[in-house]
């Protein structure tokens, strides 16, 4: 079996790497390095069977030879990342996700697009299903992400609908674990690497918000599972345990021994109040749900989070 993963050099797609290459199957990654890092892969580059390409997915790329699956991931993924990147995120979204599609179909292969929870924008239902159109701000700064999102789905569903493409979307919810980037933005690595230096932890609004973290090992298995059923419609993927932010500040500071205290920030715009998958669809589809537990988790990734500073 031959995979192609855009993106592949980032958190969730080097992961993903080492899954397929463990399983035996040869793996290209084809990614810029605007988000991603070289390092998550670079102990796979001896490997046989493993090729990287540095190049943009919105340029189109031939690729010699047979491709059974293509995993399009590529994507700035964090709040810090897209606003710094708005162009380059919905070139990517739009350019990237066409271009990926073309060789899948030039290829016959089965095209799995990495979409985000972020399509239900601020929910004004919850827990949010597949069903669920969203409340999304076309014109808000997070509308590059969001809508690029959005358009990446309508364009992957038209693939199947015109050309019977083989296409699976999911959904990715909030997942954490190592090789998080420590100045992303994202909540997880700010409040571990805060917590690790007893420095103020960041907390926006209230910290009264919601949000459920999955850990990588249970993400990388049901995009795995998701990736081998004949199933067109979006899957949500994430764990369905909600925690407040104040929460999860909380645990951090417990599991890292920290003396932080808590410092509040304002909300930034259409920041979404609540966030948790209904994984109905995907605990039948998939038979899958995630099985780490938030502190089990966080242990981990502070450990990891240890080793590099």
């Amino acid at each position: 079996m031959k995979v192609l993963i855009s993106g592949g050099a980032g958190f969730i797609g080097s992961h993903l790497v080492d899954r397929f290459l463990n399983d035996g199957a040869e793996v290209i990654v084809v990614d810029n390095l605007i988000t991603g890092e070289e390092g998550n892969i670079a102990h796979n580059f001896k490997k046989s069977g493993f090729e990287f390409i540095k190049e943009d997915v919105c340029e189109p790329l031939k690729i010699k030879g047979g491709i059974d699956l293509i995993l399009h991931l590529a994507s700035p993924a964090s709040p810090f990342d897209y606003l710094k990147y708005p162009i380059e995120t919905m070139r990517t979204a739009s350019l990237g996700t066409y271009n990926m599609l073309e060789m899948a179909r030039e290829k016959g292969a089965r095209f799995l697009l990495a979409s985000t929870s972020e399509v239900y924008g601020d929910p004004e239902v919850h827990p949010q299903s597949e069903e669920y159109w969203g409340n999304v701000n076309p014109v808000g700064p997070r509308s590059v992400y969001d809508e690029g999102k959005r358009f990446a789905e309508a364009l992957t569903i038209s693939y199947f609908r015109k050309y019977q493409l083989q296409t699976i979307i999911i959904r990715i919810f909030n997942t954490y674990g190592p090789r998080m980037r420590p100045g992303d933005g994202r909540v997880i690595p700010t409040f571990i690497n805060q917590a690790l230096k007893n420095e103020p932890i960041s907390i926006f609004g209230t910290g009264e918000q919601t949000r459920s973290f999955c850990y990588i090992d249970d993400m990388v298995e049901g995009i795995i599972r998701a990736s081998q059923v004949d199933y067109h419609e979006p899957i949500n993927l994430g764990n369905p345990k909600e925690y407040t932010i104040l929460q999860l500040a909380e645990i951090v500071k417990q599991l890292c021994n920290s003396t932080s205290s808590y410092r509040y920030l304002p909300l930034p715009e259409n920041d979404p109040k609540k966030r948790r998958p209904d994984i109905s669809r995907a605990r039948g589809l998939l038979k899958w749900e995630p099985k780490i537990g938030l502190e089990q988790g966080l242990s981990n990734v502070i450990d990891w989070f240890k080793k590099k500073m």
